[in-house]
C-alpha cells in the first residue's frame, strides 16, 4: 500500500517549488534542494516561481511528469488527483509570481499540502480562503 504524501516543509524563504517537489516525489527539501542545485536549480532564482519550467524540470528528475500548460482553476472538484496550485498569484513589474502547493485527492478525501513554515498546520482544507489561479496536473512518467 503506498503511503500518503507528507507535508515538506520549505526550508528556505522562496523554497516553496522545491518543497512542492519533495512532497510529490516523496522525499525531503534537502534531497531535493540538492537535485534542484545538480539541476541549476536555486531557491533564489524567481523563475522557480514565476515560470512552471523549473519545477517541470525537477519534477522530471524524479520521474514525474507535469502538464505542459496551466491549466485555469475551475473549482476544486475538477482538479485531478493530484496538482501543484498556485496560490497568491500577482503581478510585480508585469511580472506573475505565485506560492507553489500541492493539491491531493485519495478517495473522498481532498486537501492541500502548503509548504510555508508559518503556518499553524501544513494540511490544509480550508478551500474557501484558498484562491488558486491555476494548475498543473502531475503524474509518474510511466503513464
Amino acid at each position: 500500500m503506498k503511503q500518503p504524501r507528507q507535508p515538506v516543509i520549505q526550508e528556505e524563504v522562496t523554497g516553496c517549488g522545491i518543497a512542492a517537489v519533495a512532497v510529490i516525489a516523496g522525499t525531503t527539501y534537502a534531497e531535493a534542494r540538492l537535485v534542484a542545485h545538480g539541476l541549476g536549480i536555486h531557491a533564489d532564482d524567481s523563475t522557480l516561481w514565476s515560470s512552471t519550467a523549473s519545477v517541470r524540470r525537477l519534477l522530471a528528475a524524479f520521474g514525474y511528469v507535469a502538464d505542459d500548460e496551466p491549466t485555469p482553476f475551475a473549482g476544486w472538484a475538477q482538479l485531478p488527483d493530484l496538482a501543484l496550485l498556485s496560490l497568491k498569484w500577482h503581478l510585480e513589474k508585469g511580472k506573475p509570481y505565485w506560492h507553489w502547493v500541492v493539491f491531493i485527492r485519495s478517495g473522498v478525501a481532498a486537501y492541500v499540502l502548503d509548504s510555508k513554515k508559518a503556518l499553524k498546520t501544513h494540511v490544509r482544507t480550508d478551500f474557501g480562503r484558498m484562491r488558486p489561479k491555476w494548475s498543473l496536473g502531475v503524474r509518474t512518467g510511466s503513464t
